[in-house]
């Protein structure tokens, strides 16, 4: 079986971690001990989040020299080959020492005229108060919103259209390789008017990228590792229930936040509806369960309405 695991930013940089390259090497080994045993018997992708490593980058360069900060589309590309790095060696070091690994910057096109350059609404980097909010928006310009009780940095987060490295991705899988790819959501291209591929200042949301690097290299199954056990509804109150399994129509009856599970819950109704497959929303701990069907919640167009868990 091919399996597509996008791991969601808590597998490498918990809230209110410091962003120190020990905690990420730390979260990093406890991802890759989940993907280990689905590793040794199935195909494995790996797709992976990097809003907090992006805007460490980003206040690094700013404070050698705010004038000259390097632009997303860079420091995009300088997080996926860290961050491929330390899930190359941690799953190395628990897999056979003949299974090969690839690291590929990954990217991707978005287009131009996409409305979410006028409403950014992907959260970046760490959080702040509201005070220091508020002083770097005036000193840098930054757009901000609320994320939770604190305040976070917001760009534009267009939609994927095309993964340009699809074709060396699937020679690699081909080859019994276990790649990682489409980091962060991919690098952020655009081809302006002379027909130049270059990058733009955004973030391509990782489900989203994830999906699409799905159903482009023909996964059997889509899997968003998070920190939640499924999709719940009634989140945080008395009648709060997890979703076992759903078909996608089923999933888009219930509203969930745009800025945590709105996402992930979009992109598996997506790949179920755009493929006939199944995609799945589950704590990383339970990747073998999700795999058998037991954990997670299970979206697939052969369900005809929603059950529950527990």
């Amino acid at each position: 079986m091919r399996v597509v695991i996008a791991l969601g930013g808590n597998a490498l940089l918990r809230r209110g971690q410091a962003m120190t390259a020990e905690n990420q090497r730390a979260n990093v080994r406890i991802a890759c001990e989940a993907i280990a045993p689905i590793a040794r018997g199935h195909e494995v992708v790996i797709s992976h989040g990097n809003g907090p490593q992006v805007g460490l980058l980003a206040l690094q360069g700013a404070a050698y020299k705010p004038d000259e900060v390097y632009p997303l589309d860079v420091l995009g590309a300088e997080t996926e080959g860290g961050i491929g790095y330390m899930i190359e060696q941690e799953l190395g070091n628990l897999l056979p020492s003949e299974v090969p690994f690839a690291t590929l910057l990954t990217m991707i096109e978005v287009s131009s005229d996409d409305p979410a350059f006028g409403d950014p609404t992907k959260f970046i980097g760490p959080v702040y108060d509201k005070a220091a909010a508020d002083g770097l928006a005036g000193e840098k310009g930054w757009a901000f919103k609320q994320d939770g009780d604190k305040w976070r940095r917001v760009v534009p987060s267009p939609a994927p259209k095309r993964i340009f490295e699809i074709r060396p991705i699937r020679w690699l899988i081909e080859k019994g390789t276990v790649v990682i790819c489409a980091g962060g959501g991919g690098i952020p291209t655009v081809y302006d008017g002379q027909r130049k591929l270059r990058g733009i200042e955004a973030v391509i949301d990782k489900d989203f990228a994830a999906e699409l690097l799905a159903r482009e290299v023909d996964a059997d199954m889509f899997i968003m590792a998070t920190d939640a056990p499924g999709v719940c509804i009634d989140w945080g109150t008395p009648t709060q229930k997890e979703i076992a399994t759903t078909s996608p129509e089923g999933l888009r009856s219930f509203n969930f936040p745009a800025g945590s599970m709105g996402p992930k819950v979009e992109a598996a109704c997506q790949f179920a509806e755009k493929t006939g497959k199944k995609a799945a929303i589950g704590s990383l701990a339970d990747l073998p369960a999700i795999m058998a069907g037991t954990a997670g919640t299970i979206v697939s167009t052969e369900f005809q309405s929603v059950s529950y868990r527990g």
